[in-house]
């Protein structure tokens, strides 16, 4: 069995990655922390994992975690990044799901997210978890920067358009709505239900955090530059992120575009390319750990247009890290992810 420990399981995707954790088949989960809720029983504060595990929540402590195999970090930016180092040094392999080893650049992680990275070493060895760009490099990582969720929607969705150079690289569009426990689960007025219920609104659209991994990741695709214009919108609804993106044909002939999807996704076991003309909808993958992809071409014109559905809390983050931890293992990749949708 492999030994995991979670740092930070107190919020959202903590907690879903503990619900996937309890049930992975190759997994003993052997320690979960928090600062504040040291001493209480995990399924204490998640209902849902009663009977599941009796484990209590401890202190972060170096000695403790480094009796795992694999740290998942399921923390606020800017914590993972000063413990991993250590954890490294000593052996323990880790998985990131903040924004910690994301960006490859420390000074454009310093402007988006306002501090000094304090690792750039260990930066420079992190992989990004996207297994369907870097599945062999993901296998050998000793640090997995696992991607943000607008980011996970977007690439996919984008990526064979880019990769066979398509689309006028210069103005995408990528038009992206969430549900509201994206924003975590710490209180705010914005996602009070008062605030969020019967509205829809756009946020962020002079530039969110999310910009710069999904210029990274296309660039990296396109072997340059690209021009992104991403607005991300607050929909209400608990979970799923629905991605519409926009994208103009470079080319006078273009192939037949969901024959292309079909071809790119074939093997792909956590991408779902849907039958022409059927819709991606948000509920088809509540709880899963799919994305499901869409692409039209209207009236035949020069505007591509791809619909991409996930799950935010799970392709989008914990399933998606539990994925990761597959492939980095050695596992089925589809282990412990073999969940159905719920619906309604």
């Amino acid at each position: 069995m492999l030994l995991v420990g979670v740092v930070g399981g107190t919020g959202y995707t903590g907690v879903e990655l503990l619900r996937l954790l309890v049930m992975h088949p190759q997994v003993e989960l052997k320690c979960v922390t928090s600062r504040s809720e040291s001493g209480r029983a995990v399924a204490d504060m998640f209902p849902n994992l009663r009977g599941f595990t009796d484990i209590c929540f401890t202190e972060p402590d170096i000695d403790t975690l480094t009796d795992c195999e694999l740290v998942f970090f399921a923390t606020p930016n800017g914590t993972a990044m000063k413990m991993v180092p250590e954890l490294i040094e000593r052996g323990v392999r880790v998985i990131d799901l903040a924004a910690d080893f994301r960006l490859q650049d420390p000074a454009l992680w310093k402007q988006w997210y306002g501090m000094d990275h304090a690792c750039t070493d260990e930066l420079a060895e992190a992989v990004y978890g996207l297994p369907e760009i870097n599945r062999k490099q993901v296998e050998t990582a000793n640090i997995v920067a696992n991607p943000g969720c607008y980011p996970t929607a977007v690439t996919l969705g984008f990526l064979p358009l880019i990769e066979n150079r398509l689309v006028d690289m210069r103005h995408l569009i990528a038009d992206a709505k969430s549900g509201v426990s994206g924003a975590g689960r710490g209180a705010s007025v914005a996602t009070l239900q008062a605030e969020s219920a019967e509205n829809f609104k756009p946020y962020a659209v002079d530039g969110h955090r999310h910009l710069p991994e999904i210029k990274q990741n296309l660039a990296a695709v396109a072997g340059g530059e690209v021009g992104l214009t991403f607005v991300p919108h607050l929909v209400p609804m608990i979970r799923g992120i629905e991605a519409t993106l926009y994208a103009t044909l470079a080319t006078e002939s273009a192939p037949d575009l969901h024959a292309l999807y079909e071809e790119r996704y074939r093997d792909e076991t956590f991408v779902d390319v849907l039958p022409e003309g059927v819709m991606p909808e948000t509920r088809t993958v509540k709880g899963a750990n799919t994305c499901r992809i869409s692409v039209f071409r209207p009236q035949q014109n020069d505007t591509i247009v791809v619909c991409s559905v996930i799950d935010n809390l799970v392709k989008g983050a914990a399933g998606q890290a539990v994925q990761n931890m597959n492939i980095m293992f050695g596992f089925d990749e589809d282990a412990g992810l073999q969940q159905v949708a719920l619906l309604p």
